[in-house]
């Protein structure tokens, strides 16, 4: 199964790195653009907006010639568009090129999670596809890192470099990929307007930017957060503990995933995450803060492939769409926690009062988990079929009937 998608793990660890590894070299970047980090700063704006846009739009049109050519053409404009970002002169070159990132990524997401469902058997389906959220996870535990210190030894634009090293490795992968890809069916009536009128996608759309905000947002103020507590000599030992949470919980998830189904779990998984910010917020011991932020990062990325899996559960013809909506609903989510945080730090609060405003998020988030949970299908454990076929034969007659990431 792991043969099967990996490729598609590897381009989701592209797209980790990329989401979040200009914040370590923001400072650089400004110098050699002559303008501030508020104005660099933009660029994650320009990605995460055109993210959000591409992802629904795009999408759908992309995979009516075939899923290969879906694939490749949204990784080469993610590609291009990190090169462009790589060689930007000025700072208006940059952020037209954030934008193409942008919208390479949003489409990638949508149809590599699919296309992960579709290349296996339905019961092995959770774990696929949570083999996508794993490669994000992991692009952005170790990618990030690894790109600053890139960026240490070759600056900026040696860390962009890296990330179009991956992102064209990804893209010779599925080019070479040996085998046809399923096709990815899509409604004729799958658009916006149509999605977000389900009572279950609109509700899942909008846990997904809660969850966002709350998680990926907080995450940016975990060292002052830290230093407030007096832990801040801890505070290279949290961001990992947070990041290897993050990728042993979206690598781990996808079997009780297909064991249980997503209407058990999809309670369960944002309880932990709301405990995670209580300790946070009430506790100063360094053991207890280490725990509860890898439990912090593991409940914040099993979120993805769950709700992923509530929400496109009989739902093949829409599953990349629904995906598409909310991926960009939590990477909008992500930047507009960010953008709270710094305007509560900037009216007067301190760091470690932010765990408090999540917590409240987090308490949001519980209660449309559950409401999801009721409006999701019950599903009991798939059981292989008792006559063998190809992956391709199986995924060709129900390609996303349970799809998640």
């Amino acid at each position: 199964m792991i043969g099967k998608v990996w490729p598609l793990a590897l381009a989701g660890v592209s797209l980790g790195i990329d989401a979040y590894v200009l914040a370590g070299v923001l400072p650089d970047m400004a110098d050699s653009l002559a303008t501030t980090a508020g104005a660099v700063g933009l660029g994650v704006t320009a990605f995460t907006a055109a993210y959000a846009a591409a992802g629904p739009l795009l999408s759908r049109v992309l995979v009516g010639r075939s899923t290969r050519t879906a694939l490749l053409v949204a990784l080469g404009m993610f590609n291009l568009g990190n090169l462009a970002t790589a060689l930007a002169p000025a700072l208006g070159v940059f952020l037209a090129s954030r934008v193409l990132a942008g919208a390479g990524a949003g489409v990638l997401t949508a149809v590599a999670t699919a296309t992960a469902g579709a290349l296996v058997a339905e019961h092995e389906r959770g774990r696929a596809m949570a083999l996508v959220t794993f490669g994000l996870s992991l692009g952005t535990v170790a990618g990030v890192p690894l790109g600053m210190l890139i960026g240490e030894l070759a600056g900026w634009r040696g860390t962009m470099g890296f990330v179009v090293f991956i992102g064209v490795l990804s893209m010779l992968v599925l080019a070479l990929r040996s085998g046809a890809l399923p096709r990815l069916p899509t409604a004729r009536r799958s658009g916006g307007r149509t999605m977000l009128g389900d009572r279950r996608v609109a509700l899942g759309v909008v846990l997904s930017f809660t969850l966002g905000m709350a998680s990926l947002g907080l995450y940016t103020y975990l060292l002052p957060m830290a230093a407030q507590r007096g832990l801040g000599t801890w505070g290279f030992a949290l961001v990992w503990a947070w990041g290897i949470g993050g990728v042993l919980a979206s690598g781990l998830i996808g079997t009780p995933l297909d064991a249980w189904g997503p209407r058990r779990l999809m309670p369960v998984v944002p309880v932990f995450l709301l405990a995670s910010f209580l300790v946070v917020w009430r506790v100063d011991s360094p053991v207890a803060w280490l725990v509860a932020t890898a439990v912090w990062g593991a409940s914040g990325w099993a979120c993805v492939p769950v709700l992923q899996q509530a929400l496109t559960l009989g739902r093949a013809e829409q599953a990349m769409t629904v995906v598409a909506f909310q991926m960009a609903a939590m990477y909008l989510g992500s930047a507009a926690g960010s953008a709270a945080g710094s305007a509560l730090l900037a009216g007067g609060a301190g760091a470690g009062e932010l765990p408090a405003w999540a917590s409240l998020l987090g308490a949001l988030g519980l209660v449309l988990a559950v409401l999801i949970a009721r409006l999701t299908p019950r599903s009991g454990p798939a059981e292989p079929s008792a006559v063998p076929s190809s992956p391709n034969r199986t995924a060709a007659r129900n390609p996303t009937r349970s799809g998640c990431p």
